[in-house]
């Protein structure tokens, strides 16, 4: 197999003793040394370096960015309309009446235009006045004022929430009241979500979480940290097919894991990273029925920024509102992992404001002594509220908020996605990451079975299995006793140039590679599966003459 592929030389300078201090480190850390050894053989080989590592995207959304760099134009004319300054660098900040009136007369008929006045009538048909979305671009695009509410800004929050009920709950209407705060991406969310739950007490050093694993590496290394110290138990997506071959869902033996009431908080990512597949069903209903009848203090965490590249998707936040806190990011989607837009949702009645209630008094009065400067009546504080306060240790909450310029561009993604009722951008972006999906496994020599719950953002691939599959089971026992699990992503590195990341630490099979589909073109990912095919039967060769 692989014929037309020249295979790559086996043989590193690495021993098994560095390889398996390396498998301790986070692959993203890891990462740093495949990029050193894939660009020292690019220098001396004729060889391109592909980074297939990371899961920044090569494409960007471009209407939404037209319109953010229209309308900065047009708010820097406006505010020099009403200048009192004999200046041309110095003018007053946006005036709000008349400015939905003042911006249409600038407008000409581009298509930029034209999209900016459909998100206007589309934000009016939410409730809002003209004038308030138009002088929240404008005041927020140009950055004059300190965000205001500072958790997020009004139209901004009601444009977002259109939005994440839409794509995050498949259009559910019926959701009621979501409250968001905006962001600095995913990443902030997370770190603001441990900090508060702990500074809240909801939970303690050493409480006992639970992961739903394979998981981004974040989830797995921060209960870790001296300061949380959680005890984990990890709910492991081992099911298969008949066949044998992952399906990356949650066989019952594992979800009944949740039914121990020890566990206060559930970490999630759906679709997971790095298989890329969404929850199915029965995994939904078995986590509500848990919920329902064992553990119904148990806290969610779902980090749900693949979802727009399932049809169809519905997050555990639609399924369990009142237990789920949702994070969503901006950044996949629409090609914009620099803004750095996400935001966290909670449902207007949810557990955590539940829990807080339930603590002791002497946490309550430790709690109202915290929060005791920024609100008359502290105990009442919501919880996403002292997520504000917490990410500015809280005597910085009156300067607490996302940048203005950047919550524009996120309220111009959503209402862009909005419009879409064909869901033509939604089709394209689905379409290019399958056709890359595709075009890698097709050249590996593996199978990849249709899956409707694929999102395909990333892939991970059982090396192990496929050891098994194509050379047997005494192949795949000689390889595990031969070589660490981390030196095939070395070696991948070192004799082709190709990064890929080690599955192991993202706690999934310890023989799984995982690439990112999203940041290189798609004649590299034919490359890119051809070497991972070449490199396992030249694992063979060398096993072969031994038997």
């Amino acid at each position: 197999m692989n014929n037309n592929t020249q295979k790559p030389q086996c043989g590193t300078d690495c021993g098994q003793k560095f390889e398996k201090e390396l498998e301790k480190m986070s692959p993203f850390e890891i990462k740093n040394t495949l990029i050193d050894y894939a660009q020292q053989h690019s220098k001396t080989a004729d060889a391109t370096f592909l980074n297939a590592g990371r899961g920044n995207p090569n494409w960007i959304c471009t209407t939404p960015r037209r319109a953010f760099f229209l309308l900065g134009q047009f708010g820097i004319i406006d505010c020099h309309k009403h200048s009192l300054y004999d200046s041309a660098d110095i003018a007053p900040i946006p005036q709000r009446e008349g400015i939905a009136t003042r911006l249409m007369s600038w407008l000409g008929d581009c298509q930029t235009a034209s999209f900016i006045k459909r998100a206007i009538a589309e934000a009016v048909k939410m409730g809002l006045s003209g004038d308030d979305v138009v002088y929240e671009w404008v005041s927020g695009i140009i950055g004059d004022q300190y965000p205001s509410p500072d958790r997020i800004l009004p139209a901004t929050e009601v444009i977002v929430s259109h939005y994440i009920c839409r794509e995050m709950c498949n259009e559910d209407t019926s959701m009621g009241i979501i409250d968001l705060f905006a962001t600095e991406g995913g990443t902030a969310a997370m770190c603001y979500l441990f900090n508060t739950l702990k500074a809240n007490k909801l939970l303690n050093h050493g409480d006992h979480i639970a992961i739903m694993t394979p998981i981004f590496t974040p989830y797995i290394e921060i209960p870790k940290l001296a300061e949380f110290g959680f005890q984990v138990t990890e709910i492991k997506a081992s099911s298969t097919d008949r066949d044998g071959y992952h399906t990356w869902q949650y066989p019952d033996s594992e979800l009944d894991k949740l039914k121990d009431s020890s566990i206060k908080l559930l970490c999630v990512v759906n679709p997971s990273n790095p298989p890329s597949y969404a929850l199915d069903d029965h995994t939904h209903q078995r986590i509500a029925e848990i919920v329902a009848h064992d553990n119904p203090d148990l806290m969610i965490i779902t980090d749900d920024v693949y979802g727009t590249f399932v049809d169809g998707f519905s997050s555990l936040f639609k399924r369990l509102p009142y237990n789920t806190a949702c994070v969503y990011s901006f950044s996949k989607y629409f090609g914009c992992t620099g803004w750095r837009i996400a935001v966290i949702a909670t449902a207007e009645h949810n557990i955590f404001d539940a829990m807080i209630t339930k603590l002791s008094e002497n946490e309550c009065h430790s709690l109202h002594r915290r929060y005791a400067s920024i609100a008359l009546q502290p105990d009442r504080l919501k919880f996403i509220d002292r997520l504000v306060a917490d990410s500015r240790l809280v005597a910085l909450n009156h300067t607490a908020g996302l940048s203005t310029p950047q919550q524009v561009q996120m309220s111009l993604f959503a209402l862009y996605a909005l419009l879409d009722t064909d869901n033509n951008y939604k089709k394209q972006m689905q379409s290019l990451i399958a056709s890359r999906l595709t075009t890698l496994w097709n050249n590996t020599g593996f199978q990849l079975k249709p899956d409707k719950l694929r999102a395909g953002y990333y892939t991970e691939i059982d090396i192990l299995l496929w050891a098994d599959k194509l050379y047997g089971s005494d192949f795949a026992k000689w390889l595990t006793e031969h070589y660490e699990p981390i030196d095939f992503v070395i070696r991948l590195a070192k004799e082709t140039g190709i990064v890929l990341l080690n599955g192991g630490g993202f706690d999934g099979p310890e023989w799984s590679v995982r690439a990112s589909l999203a940041n290189l073109d798609e004649a590299d990912y034919d490359k890119i599966g051809r070497h991972i095919g070449a490199m396992l039967e030249e694992y063979a060769s060398q096993w072969y003459p031994e038997n």
